[in-house]
C-alpha cells in the first residue's frame, strides 16, 4: 500500500496598510485544526502598524516596497518554503478546517495543481453580498472558465503547488498595477496544468469593494487591462485548443 505524506503549507497575504483587517485574519489563522507551517506577510510599503501586528502573531514579514499586488504576492510566493503555497487576502477570514482541507485535497491528488475556492462576503447589506457572491465572482467563473478552458482563480482564497509556482513564476506580470495578479496567473496555466474549483472551500471576505460604483469601477477597471496582455500572444480559442490536445492524450495514457 502506497503511504501518502502530509504536506507542508505556507500561507502568503500581502497587504499595504490594512492593520485593523490583518489582525483578523492571523487570529482566524490561529484558530485553524491544522496550523499552517509558516504564515508570510508582505508588506507593500505600510505606514500603519501592519508590520508590528504580523510580527506579534508570528508571521514572517517579507518586504516589497514597490507597490502594486503583483509584485506583493509574487514576492510572498517566492519566499514560500513549503510544499503548497496558500493564498488569503489581508481581508479574509479563513473558516477553522480551511488549510486542513486545502492541505487534505493536494495529499488525495497528485495531479492537482491548483485548487481556488469562493468567497462568503461580510460588512455592508444582503444586497451588496448578493452583487459580490453571484454577479461579481460567480459571473467571474461563469464567463472565464470556457475562455480560459478552467476555473480561474480566487486570490482572496486559492492555493497551489510551489513546485508548480516555481514554473510559472518567471512569467507572470510583476511591474504593472492596474491589473489583478489572480487573474493574470490563471492565464498563464498551461494546458498539462489541473485547477480545481472546490465549491466547499469557502472564506469570509469583505464586501468593501462592492460597498460604492467608485470601488467596484476600480476593480472592473483591471480586467481588460490584464486579458490584453495576454490575448495577442495567446488567442483563446488556441489556448482551448491545446488543453483539449493535452485532456485527450492524458485520458489516452
Amino acid at each position: 500500500m502506497t503511504t501518502v505524506f502530509p504536506r507542508s503549507v505556507s500561507v502568503v497575504i500581502p497587504v499595504r496598510n490594512d492593520a485593523l483587517l490583518l489582525e483578523q485574519c492571523l487570529r482566524a489563522l490561529e484558530r485553524q485544526t491544522r496550523r499552517a507551517d509558516e504564515v508570510i506577510v508582505v508588506d507593500n510599503g505600510s505606514t500603519d502598524d501592519t508590520v508590528a501586528v504580523a510580527e506579534r502573531h508570528g508571521a514572517r514579514v517579507v518586504s516589497e516596497p514597490v507597490q502594486g499586488i503583483p509584485r506583493a504576492s509574487s514576492a510572498g510566493y517566492d519566499a514560500a518554503s513549503c510544499d503548497i503555497i496558500a493564498r488569503l487576502d489581508a481581508d479574509s477570514r479563513p473558516g477553522p478546517d480551511w488549510i486542513e482541507r486545502i492541505e487534505r485535497t493536494f495529499r488525495e491528488r497528485d495531479d492537482l495543481d491548483f485548487v481556488t475556492g469562493d468567497p462568503r462576503f461580510y460588512g455592508s447589506t444582503p444586497l451588496v453580498h448578493w452583487v459580490g457572491e453571484r454577479l461579481y465572482i460567480g459571473g467571474m467563473y461563469a464567463a472565464l472558465t470556457p475562455l480560459l478552458g478552467h476555473a480561474p482563480l480566487f486570490g482572496s482564497n486559492m492555493a497551489m503547488r510551489a513546485e508548480t509556482w516555481r514554473i510559472l513564476s518567471g512569467e507572470v506580470h510583476r511591474e504593472p498595477q492596474n491589473i489583478h495578479d489572480d487573474f493574470d496567473l490563471s492565464f498563464h496555466i498551461r494546458p498539462g496544468m489541473t485547477v480545481l474549483r472546490d465549491r466547499r472551500l469557502v472564506v469570509e471576505v469583505s464586501a468593501r469593494p462592492f460597498q460604492d460604483w467608485a470601488s467596484l469601477r476600480r476593480r472592473l477597471s483591471y480586467v481588460l487591462p490584464t486579458v490584453w496582455l495576454h490575448l495577442p500572444q495567446e488567442p483563446l480559442y488556441r489556448r482551448r485548443q491545446a488543453r483539449r490536445r493535452e485532456e485527450s492524450s492524458a485520458r489516452g495514457r
